[in-house]
């Protein structure tokens, strides 16, 4: 298995209102990610339907 790098709460929260990062709720249940979500995160729903008009080098934060 792959090691994932982890990131601090602050620096993700820091990086998604500088627009460096783009935050993802990995439930796939949409009421649940509904229910856990955070602020300026999108569901993985919604990042499916954009993921082809992300741009590459922007990072993706999922939680």
């Amino acid at each position: 298995m792959t090691d994932v790098p982890r990131i601090e709460p602050r620096h993700a929260h820091r990086r998604v209102q500088d627009q460096d990062a783009l935050l993802v709720c990995a439930y796939d249940d949409a009421r649940k990610c509904q229910a856990m979500a955070l602020d300026g995160a999108i569901g993985l729903e919604e990042f499916e339907r954009r993921k082809g008009r992300i741009d590459p080098g922007r990072e993706i934060i999922f939680y």
